[in-house]
């Protein structure tokens, strides 16, 4: 087949992603091409050291960025570990590898130290990648710059055939990656992932650049780069789907007592919490408060499948949230750090409702301007949060030290902050 990367390279934006072609850009009507087979056909898996070493060696000694993916089995295994690291830098090629064979990847992240690393959707792909010693100092999010160059679909496979025209084999995104042997169709598609990445961010710096909006990339770049990692989430069972049915506080000890049991018993057998019990069964058992095993089997979600002990596992967890104290119970809704919700603005503070009715139209509208998502110029919850409480002194200098306290970057500032000065001085309507 032609060779993918000399055509992509020299291949300027397609109309089909949505964003404007470069002068002499390719014609809109042209057939995207499909994308069967990897350059150099699909890479062996590395699952030793002595060929981990070999890897290793070679990316180091490659030019240019590196193109990084990874692979999970959201939905099949307990947690977010990767199970597949595909890589591919200019002279070394690509790779895949297999990190539970060789959990340890941190002499390839110190050898990568430095090159700027291409992933699409990197903060989905980080954690995963931090936990086997491989941490970015310095990135290229191809989805991220996809979104601030105004297109209008960012997944990978939409945006390679919007901008570089050819078309990626996307059947395999949900297949569970923990399987050993990976099928051999897998591994092709795991390795076609990496294939253009570096071309993409080529052609995405290009049209960055044309926009203006270079810089502003890098700025977001950096920041999820620098970035730590996330603190974990206070009472992570008030997540569970299905919660706003749930209204007394006994009922919510009865969902935390449920949703607690089955995440150690899906961490223990390395399961995803949803094969062990839905969302559903554990609302519904909150909700019926069952007096016995017999009527918690009679419940939808603990039907006939269910065994003896099993059910006599989850009655034991009604049952212990049936015996705390009143004092013991859960608060209902959660702790809110920061303003209420905006549905509530008008009954609490119709000035700040005003206000933030006048900030949000304000950065729609710039955001329509640029040609960028709103949340992507600004967070909702920064917004949210100046409107609740703003400077004492509304001026650009206060503003401005509002938005960099709550983390926006200096190009956001530098946009946002005249709209909110402006909008920050609206009285009640």
């Amino acid at each position: 087949m032609t060779d993918a990367h000399d055509t992509a390279a020299d291949s300027s934006l397609r109309t089909t992603g949505g964003a404007p072609p470069d002068d002499g850009g390719s014609s809109a009507t042209e057939a995207p091409t499909p994308l069967l087979e990897p350059r150099e056909g699909i890479p062996p898996v590395i699952a030793d050291e002595t060929a981990l070493a070999r890897v290793i060696a070679a990316f180091a000694a490659g030019t240019g960025p590196v193109a990084v993916d990874a692979e999970r089995a959201s939905g099949y295994r307990y947690g977010q570990r990767a199970y597949l690291v595909q890589l591919r830098r200019e002279g070394a090629g690509s790779a895949l590898i297999d990190p539970v064979a060789c959990p340890d990847l941190s002499g390839l992240g110190e050898a990568l130290s430095g090159v700027e690393w291409v992933l699409h959707a990197a903060t989905q792909d980080l954690p995963c990648l931090r936990e086997i010693g491989m941490v970015p100092t310095r990135l290229f999010d191809t989805e991220l710059a996809g979104r601030l160059a105004g297109f209008p679909r960012v997944g990978l496979g939409a945006m390679v055939e919007g901008v570089l025209g050819f078309v990626l084999e996307k059947g395999h995104s949900a297949v569970d990656w923990s399987t050993r042997p990976l099928p051999e169709p897998w591994l092709r598609y795991a390795a076609l992932d990496v294939e253009l990445l570096v071309d993409l961010r080529d052609a995405l710096e290009k049209e960055l650049d044309r926009q203006g909006k270079l810089e502003w990339a890098r700025q977001e770049f950096d920041a999820i780069a620098s970035a730590p990692p996330p603190e974990p989430r206070k009472d992570p069972w008030r997540r569970t789907s299905g919660m706003h049915k749930v209204r007394r506080r006994r009922q919510l000890a009865v969902v935390r007592e449920l949703w607690q049991a089955r995440d150690r018993i899906a961490q223990r057998r390395d399961v995803s919490p949803g094969k062990v019990l839905g969302d559903a069964a554990i609302v519904e058992a909150a909700l019926a408060l069952p007096a016995n095993v017999q009527a918690l089997a009679a419940l939808n979600g603990f039907g006939h499948r269910t065994g003896k002990r099993q059910l006599e596992q989850w009655q034991a967890a009604v049952d212990r949230a049936k015996a705390l104290t009143e004092a013991q119970l859960p608060q209902p809704g959660q702790p809110v750090a920061g303003p209420p919700p905006p549905r509530a603005w008008a009954d609490k503070d119709p000035v700040a409702a005003a206000r933030l009715s006048a900030a949000r139209a304000g950065v729609s509208a710039l955001a329509e301007q640029i040609n960028m998502p709103q949340e992507n110029l600004i967070t909702p919850d920064t917004v949210r949060r100046v409107c609740w409480e703003p400077p004492g002194v509304v001026d650009a200098e206060s503003v401005s030290a509002a938005l960099e306290g709550y983390g926006a970057r200096a190009w956001q500032v530098e946009l946002v902050t005249p709209v909110l000065v402006e909008a920050l001085s609206v009285k009640e309507a």
